[in-house]
């Protein structure tokens, strides 16, 4: 095939995300509550569900970007404190770059690399603060390359979810630079961090549902 990504695969992507978010937010909680508000598993939990409520309504013509854009839309109007607008921003701006019906392996990693720019400009974190930065550059870096290579979206997304699982596990002897865990000083040490967690289950969703491409 010619292209990376389309209406139904970017459906796909979102409601993998959705269950596993669905599978490990009490994971995702219990991370959160050792050096945070102890509440993402929970909002993502509950805005991931009403992501997955939209993908039913959408018109299925519209463009991979426009199922992007509205996901990040619904996680910002229903998921509280951080996650909801960063994980928002960041599905926004990668949709906006995806304006066509189709888009290549080249598309997509600019997008995800346009998402990930919104996501530090919304956060102000780089990668070594602790943050889902540490998960998301790597991940995007892994998916620029492969582009590059011209690897195949199956290819491509298994390289870029190593990379942010290996990304997330990174953040446990890290002290956190941003967010709440700051405050934890080197307290927030030896923990694993909750937001670089649920951004390596975000590209292992898009691993798994590549796989057949």
């Amino acid at each position: 095939m010619s292209y990376a990504i389309d209406h139904d695969l970017a459906v796909a992507w979102l409601r993998a995300t959705a269950a596993a978010v669905e599978q490990r937010h009490q994971e995702l909680t219990e991370l959160d509550a050792a050096i945070g508000d102890g509440d993402h598993g929970t909002n993502l939990r509950r805005g991931f569900a009403a992501v997955t409520g939209l993908l039913d309504e959408l018109d299925p013509a519209a463009p991979p970007g426009s199922v992007l854009t509205r996901a990040g839309t619904t996680l910002i109007s229903k998921v509280g404190g951080a996650s909801g607008p960063l994980y928002g921003s960041a599905l926004r701006a990668a949709g906006t770059a995806l304006p066509a019906p189709t888009a290549d392996m080249m598309d997509l990693a600019q997008a995800l690399r346009a998402g990930l720019t919104a996501l530090q400009k919304l956060g102000g974190a780089a990668v070594g603060d602790k943050t889902m930065v540490d998960a998301f550059e790597p991940a995007v870096a892994a998916l620029e390359r492969a582009a590059f290579d011209g690897f195949t979206l199956r290819e491509a997304s298994a390289l870029a979810a190593e990379a942010a699982e290996a990304g997330a596990r990174a953040t446990i002897p890290l002290e956190a630079r941003k967010g709440r865990a700051s405050y934890l000083g080197r307290r927030s040490i030896d923990h694993q961090d909750p937001g670089a967690t649920s951004t390596a289950l975000l590209f292992a969703a898009l691993a798994e549902v590549s796989s057949p491409h």
